[in-house]
């Protein structure tokens, strides 16, 4: 499974809902927990994998592996916090975010039951910034804007160093 870089456009469109949760929902979700795992993430919305509907799994330092099904953040608190976060869309670029502190989150589980969650912490972060997935949204938008075209310029020329190294190695073989 392939993570979508910054510069798709399926990572800027808003994700539809969840119509089934079903067996070819939960290989998805297993799929993206694989995926994220072996890319050293604590989160992924299925937009990243190209996926445009309202899902993201988060798994954070205690192990609880969280899958979001159609979330609606439904409050947030007042105080707010800086984090440095990063994406696993933008790989190697990381930048302070001020975001709440908790947030109180609706979901649906794999079995289709309805939940609601008060997060603080990373967890509270990663919700947040996953969430933000689903409306088209990356941590970049949150920064100021000379901020945010230093990360896009680093990351275009990034890639394209990357880009010049595989067009060596092919022409080495």
């Amino acid at each position: 499974m392939e993570i979508l870089y910054l510069g798709d456009e399926t990572l800027r469109q808003p994700s539809k809902l969840v119509e089934h949760i079903d067996d070819e929902l939960r290989t998805l979700v297993r799929k993206m927990f694989i995926t994220m795992d072996n890319d050293k993430g604590v989160g992924l919305a299925a937009p990243q994998i190209g996926k445009n509907i309202r899902l993201f799994i988060a798994k954070i330092d205690d192990g609880v592996e969280w899958v979001f099904i159609n979330p609606h953040i439904i409050g947030t608190s007042e105080k707010q916090c800086s984090y440095e976060e990063g994406c696993l869309s933008i790989p190697k670029m990381y930048a302070a975010v001020i975001r709440p502190e908790s947030v109180t989150v609706q979901f649906q589980d794999m079995n289709g039951r309805r939940k609601t969650i008060e997060a603080t912490g990373l967890l509270a972060r990663v919700i947040q910034h996953e969430y933000d997935h689903l409306e088209g949204v990356l941590f970049i938008d949150r920064l100021a804007e000379d901020e945010r075209n230093k990360i896009i310029e680093k990351f275009t020329q990034q890639q394209e160093r990357k880009k010049q190294r595989e067009a060596k190695k092919r022409m080495r073989q």
